[in-house]
């Protein structure tokens, strides 16, 4: 069975201008990219080095009544913010994007004690990585347009150690040029206004993945994403964060990761594969055994635009997950109609 070495922690993925990698079970203190020694062949100025880290966060929060994704991009030429709202009951759906031309917010160097926010026309919003005291919040306020009603949110990740076990992970696209990946699961707690609707999601019934990302990213990037959470039949929290992507060596070092009441489990590298075509049945598999599942879109959502030297093109259908996966003790976890998210990204920047 797949097995991957858990490191102890460190402060930084970047030492003395090196780049360690590897998969740890705790935040870093800081990951300041800036900080590798030559990740180009050439002397580049800071400056360009600066505009090709890329960032993101996202948050993935749902109960058994809707599901919430937002996402914060940094691509340095552009910053965009997607925040999409399901009824799983309904069907209704929200969605809300915002792109920004030039620099403005970026994300911080370290989740212990920091905050972002941006107050534009019609939307606002501020997260509050707070990981000192256990928590990560998430407020978001956009005004009501003539297709959509008002939305607000007010969320709370606990994030207590004791209770949820992280993954940050540092991988390398070549020796020097890296990304770095923080994911957590955990309860959630706060509030959701829309529509003259309000409402309340309580922690022991909704579960949020959080992830953090920054890297080197190709000029060209593709990649594949799949996350689900929710409860099994023993009313224990479950999740999984599983990614294909252009990262070397995925069988030593990856992004994959199963989380059962807290407890976090490394998976293996996996094969995503749509024979029918996005909007059709994923078949994610590996070869060790422990991830054998399919994914089946309900809800399309596509966005992207095309400019002279960039490109977007965002595939994150909503749908159900089953089959089953292997944990780090060889335990089988039945993955059956759980509701989640495929992603499939393109962008040139």
């Amino acid at each position: 069975m797949y097995t991957r070495e858990i490191l102890p922690p460190i402060a930084s993925p970047i030492i003395d201008g090196s780049v360690v990698f590897g998969t740890w079970n705790k935040a870093f203190e800081k990951v300041d990219l800036q900080e590798i020694r030559k990740p180009y062949k050439y002397p580049v100025p800071r400056w360009i080095r600066e505009n090709r880290i890329k960032e993101l966060q996202s948050f993935v929060i749902q109960d058994d009544d809707y599901f919430l994704r937002a996402i914060f991009s940094n691509f340095k030429m552009y910053r965009m913010i997607q925040v999409a709202l399901y009824d799983k009951k309904t069907g209704q759906k929200l969605i809300y994007r915002k792109t920004r031309l030039g620099t403005g917010w970026q994300l911080p160097l370290s989740l212990a004690n920091s905050s972002v926010d941006s107050r534009s026309s019609h939307f606002f919003f501020r997260i509050h990585t707070w990981l000192d005291v256990d928590t990560i919040r998430l407020d978001i306020n956009i005004e009501a347009t003539r297709k959509q009603p008002s939305l607000t949110i007010h969320l709370a990740y606990n994030v207590n150690n004791h209770d949820v076990t992280p993954m940050a992970v540092s991988l390398g696209f070549t020796q020097r040029r890296i990304m770095y990946a923080y994911k957590t699961l955990a309860p959630v707690r706060g509030d959701i206004v829309f529509g003259g609707r309000h409402i309340t999601l309580k922690q022991d019934a909704c579960t949020g993945l959080f992830c953090d990302c920054k890297g080197y990213f190709p000029y060209k990037m593709q990649a594949t994403y799949i996350s689900a959470s929710g409860f099994n039949n023993e009313n224990e929290r479950l999740g999984f964060h599983i990614a294909e992507n252009q990262t070397r060596e995925t069988n030593k070092n990856n992004e994959n990761v199963l989380w059962v009441n807290g407890r976090m489990s490394p998976l293996s590298p996996v094969k995503i594969t749509m024979p029918d075509g996005i909007d059709g049945e994923w078949i994610i598999q590996d070869v060790e055994g422990m991830v054998d599942l399919t994914f089946t879109p309900k809800e399309p959502d596509r966005s992207g635009f095309n400019m002279i030297i960039t490109k977007v093109d965002f595939n994150a259908p909503l749908g159900y997950f089953n089959g089953v996966l292997v944990n780090s003790e060889g335990k089988k976890i039945n993955i059956k109609n759980l509701f989640g998210i495929g992603e499939k990204l393109y962008l040139r920047v």
